[in-house]
């Protein structure tokens, strides 16, 4: 509830004492964050980096950032995940790298770079803290922790797109798909997200076909449940043992740097 303070002029009217109690705010010892970038951060700089985020709920297809376009704006996702895509001529999509509550969206804005050739969109739903490109300039060329842990985050973010070209170019569907829900499995709150076999498909440029036959399959092992463009994750263990190796060489990278 927001409290209004009035102020009144006449001395006829004098205000009644106690009726107005101004309420004084106290900010929390250190603001509690998912998003593993922000968690590091020591109080008072995250206490500043927080009264110049909005905490905003991000729907599935939202455009974060589009090829050639400045970016204004960077996200901290606390829950859901986005993800970043190149763009080729024909307008094929290809999906390089995902962000969820371990890193930031908007990198090249923190190295310097307003524009970039990919774009980035919300891929399942959640919330994220989202802070102007200006802002972030400015905090990070403070010598602060935030640019000391965003370095950190560079180093494990390349290690996805390394990753995954490699995972693209040398494995089997079948395993990358369980890689793909097991990333995003990491990032979710709980066992089910919305996600249709045409978008999975189109993320990891294959065939909706193929998607259809290894889906199929994987409910058939019981290691997931699918239903009207939901995804539960019955058996993760399961798909674990089906994916490749790129999945854990990329989660160790991230606990490794980011914790």
């Amino acid at each position: 509830m927001r409290l209004h303070i009035f102020h009144w002029e006449a001395k006829a009217m004098p205000r009644p004492a106690n009726k107005y109690r101004v309420m004084k705010r106290e900010l929390p010892s250190k603001p509690v964050f998912r998003n593993r970038i922000l968690a590091r951060l020591p109080k008072d700089e995250s206490n500043r980096l927080q009264s110049k985020m909005q905490e905003v709920e991000m729907k599935q297809g939202t455009m974060l950032y589009e090829p050639h376009k400045p970016f204004r704006r960077v996200y901290f996702p606390e829950t859901g995940v986005a993800s970043i895509v190149t763009v080729l001529d024909d307008n094929t999509e290809i999906e390089v790298a995902t962000v969820g509550y371990e890193g930031m969206v908007g990198l090249p804005a923190f190295l310097g770079v307003h524009k970039s050739p990919a774009k980035a969109f919300w891929q399942v739903d959640g919330k994220a803290f989202v802070l102007d490109a200006k802002a972030l300039r400015e905090e990070t060329q403070r010598g602060s922790a935030l640019a000391v842990t965003l370095h950190l985050y560079i180093q494990a973010f390349f290690t996805q797109i390394a990753q995954s070209a490699t995972c693209n170019r040398v494995h089997k569907v079948k395993q990358r798909c369980a890689r793909w829900l097991l990333m995003t499995h990491d990032r979710v709150e709980g066992d089910e997200f919305g996600l249709t076999q045409e978008f999975l498909a189109r993320m990891l440029g294959i065939r909706r076909t193929g998607v259809t036959e290894v889906a199929s399959d994987l409910q058939r092992g019981g290691l997931i449940a699918y239903s009207r463009g939901h995804i539960r994750i019955l058996n993760r263990v399961g798909l674990e043992k089906i994916s490749c190796e790129c999945h854990r060489v990329v989660m160790d990278e991230y606990r490794r740097l980011l914790g």
